[in-house]
């Protein structure tokens, strides 16, 4: 944990995380286990893009999986 890139995917991944298994708890869970895998690839790819000096395209990333999270998984949905 050496950059700033590393403690963002790493916060973002631990919401997926918290969001996925706050909702696998549930009788009828909204989504499944595969709408996760995007947002989780989108973390490291953008980890990796940051740690190599691509900020633009690792803060991009990092938007597009804060956007793919918003509008797929819709986290602040009514329970």
């Amino acid at each position: 944990m050496e950059t700033v890139y590393d403690w963002v995917t790493v916060l973002i991944f631990a919401g997926l995380i918290t969001l996925f298994l706050q909702r696998s708890a549930m009788d009828e869970p909204p989504d499944t286990i595969w709408q996760y895998l995007p947002a989780a690839v989108g973390c490291a790819v953008a980890n990796y893009l940051g740690n190599e000096g691509y900020d633009l395209l690792a803060v991009a990333a990092i938007l597009g999986v804060l956007a793919y999270t918003y509008a797929i998984l819709k986290p602040f949905r009514p329970a």
